[in-house]
């Protein structure tokens, strides 16, 4: 398995080593010796989610109060998504910047996003399923939101979907309206965070 951070610190790809032959495929998304080799330390394992899109939905961008905060280890079991990791760590050299890796269950390549990174992605093909590893269980009264059409954002989405939005995601804040409002995780939180993690390794 490969890895490499991406532009906003605390993103990894991970690309690991597909196997096929005449019955089909095998290979590992994940891989937690190497996980700690590229983090600095294991990855907690709170709760497995999975949802299946029809193309065109886009997901996110969602992140967790910190702390604790919620980090996420994510693939695409099948079909083909656009993935998009934004930093809303106010205070973060690189806030607001975002970057983006193409998922798909033929490379089952992988991303890891630390704790206080909005999450966002596109399906772009009907039944894509994206599986989520996730360092802590859910806590509807520790997540928020912000606007995955925000046009300040610029995100990448496909110019060629019809954007699927859910109620909630529709009625997210702007990156702006979250700042003014005070729900996004503040950088030293973070930091603070990550040491955390890294010292109990």
């Amino acid at each position: 398995m490969q890895f490499h951070e991406l532009a906003v610190p605390g993103v990894v790809a991970f690309t690991p080593e597909v196997f096929t032959d005449g019955r089909g495929q095998f290979v590992a998304p994940f891989q937690q010796s190497l996980f700690a080799k590229a983090t600095g330390h294991p990855l907690q394992l709170g709760q497995c989610n999975q949802s299946v899109s029809r193309r065109g939905v886009i997901r996110g961008v969602h992140f967790t109060d910190v702390p604790p905060g919620q980090a996420k280890y994510v693939y695409c079991a099948r079909g083909a998504l656009l993935d998009v990791a934004i930093d809303v760590r106010v205070g973060s050299p690189t806030f607001g910047r975002w970057c983006s890796v193409l998922l798909d269950a033929k490379t089952a390549r992988a991303v890891y996003l630390a704790e206080g990174i909005g999450h966002a992605f596109a399906a772009l093909t009907d039944g894509t399923v994206m599986a989520y590893l996730c360092s802590t269980g859910y806590d509807p009264a520790a997540e928020r939101a912000v606007h995955p059409l925000d046009p300040a954002l610029h995100l990448p989405w496909p110019p060629d979907i019809t954007p699927i939005l859910s109620d909630k995601d529709r009625a997210a804040p702007t990156l702006g309206e979250a700042a003014a409002a005070g729900i996004l995780p503040p950088w030293g939180a973070c930091q603070a965070r990550y040491a955390e993690l890294r010292a109990a390794h």
